[in-house]
């Protein structure tokens, strides 16, 4: 009889965890891996260009718009945990059971266009990094990129436990990483906490630069991937194991997204501290790294790519894991890794192969989400809403109601963009 491999004995180890069996501080441990998937799309390559440009170019100012963006993310992620552990089906296979057809395909197309969005963002960001570290092309570091996303890929076939370590792993690198430049980096922490507490918005640019952060963290294919993460990882064989798997996703999205908020922060601080005073036209990755090794030396510098190039590796590996959720959520069968992996990166290949501006094409890339996001936010609420699905885990009215918010939020952001990219002048802006 062959030996239980790592996902059947984590499978296990959950079973007796509900029952009883299993206790301690880290028996919990055992729940502990979709949140933790899902929180790096919301530390990834698109965050870097958004986050560098705010801090350099306003400072601390908009240090409320990261922590704010990142509230709605904890919440739209834990309705979406919710939703795969309550129906045992993931948001897109709700959408295509629930919704008209022409609207399901509506919304598949406008998530398959933010699913390439995601993967320019994610290969731009790990190519450039290892581009600036090993002094190679751009072009070759996008190959690169490919090659490793791909091999980790293969991983997803053993169950879902390898690939929750190694994503882990990599959010530890990059949260390490963050957490030594805070050591470098003179930040000012007075200024810092004032440009998270009081709200402000300086022009137009910091709305756009504002929308491409919001579009950077409350990410549409995370959405979209946490409720399939959570669908049947764990059996539930009461209502009572139920609440407790519940309890324990909660908490992970919380501990999760508040490292990936942490580590916003610490990019808008760092381009705040390094960049803002005297350097505030950085608004480019590679400018940032350049201009970061006179000013804070070597090694922020190399702590910076680092940080860039786990970004991109594993953002992309858990982009293709979305897009493969989406995909058969919406139109029912699985496409070979491969060729997921091929047509999404197609693209970012475009990109570069034509010159445009990497860190503006980043920047670009977040806005396209962040205009895509409604989809999965509507929907997500309209489900978890619903009695008829959710039974006695429907949303309670405070849960509603700040759900409601926070679409509203996003869906006003999104119409002043759009307001002001035809050229309309808003008051006050």
């Amino acid at each position: 009889m062959s030996r239980p491999n790592l996902t059947d004995r984590t499978r296990l180890a959950i079973g007796r965890t509900l029952s009883g069996e299993r206790k301690g501080p880290f028996a919990s441990l055992v729940f502990a891996g979709p949140a933790v998937i899902a929180s790096i799309a919301y530390m990834d390559p698109g965050n870097f260009a958004t986050n560098i440009q705010a801090g350099a170019r306003y400072g601390y100012t908009l240090l409320w718009v990261v922590v704010m963006a990142n509230l709605i993310a904890m919440l739209f992620q834990a309705l979406s945990a919710k939703l795969g552990i309550v129906t045992g089906r993931n948001l897109a296979e709700m959408c295509r059971d629930r919704f008209p057809l022409p609207i399901v395909m509506v919304m598949w197309v406008v998530s398959e266009i933010a699913a390439m969005a995601t993967d320019l963002a994610e290969f731009l960001g790990g190519a450039i990094g290892l581009a600036l570290l090993f002094g190679m092309p751009l072009l070759m570091g996008m190959a690169v990129t490919a090659i490793v996303t791909y091999a980790i890929l293969l991983f997803d076939q053993r169950g879902f436990r390898p690939m929750e370590l190694i994503i882990g792993a990599l959010v530890l690198l990059i949260g390490l990483c963050y957490l030594v430049e805070m050591f470098i980096a003179p930040v000012n922490w007075g200024e810092a906490g004032r440009g998270v507490i009081f709200p402000q918005m300086p022009d137009s640019q910091a709305l756009l630069i504002s929308v491409g952060i919001v579009g950077a963290t409350v990410m549409p294919h995370a959405v979209y991937l946490h409720s399939g993460l959570t669908q049947d990882r764990a059996v539930a064989r009461s209502e009572d194991d139920r609440r407790r798997i519940l309890k324990y996703s909660n908490r992970e999205v919380i501990v999760a997204l508040a490292i990936a908020g942490g580590v916003n922060m610490a990019m808008v601080m760092m381009a705040s501290a390094a960049f803002h005073l005297g350097h505030s036209e950085v608004a480019e990755i590679e400018s940032a790294y350049h201009t970061l090794t006179p000013l804070l030396g070597a090694a922020a510098a190399g702590v910076f790519l680092v940080s860039l190039i786990a970004s991109g590796i594993s953002s992309s590996v858990v982009g293709t894991m979305a897009g493969q959720t989406i995909m058969q959520g919406f139109v029912g069968f699985r496409i070979p890794i491969w060729l997921r992996r091929l047509v999404t990166m197609v693209p970012a290949f475009v990109v570069v192969a034509l010159g445009v501006n990497a860190t503006q094409a980043l920047v670009i890339s977040q806005v396209i989400l962040s205009i895509a996001l409604p989809v999965p936010m509507i929907a997500l609420v309209l489900f978890t809403r619903n009695r008829e699905i959710m039974g006695a885990f429907v949303n309670r009215p405070w849960m509603d109601a700040a759900a409601i918010i926070g679409s509203i939020v996003v869906l006003s952001l999104n119409a002043v963009l759009l307001v002001q990219t035809f050229g309309v002048d808003l008051p006050g802006l």
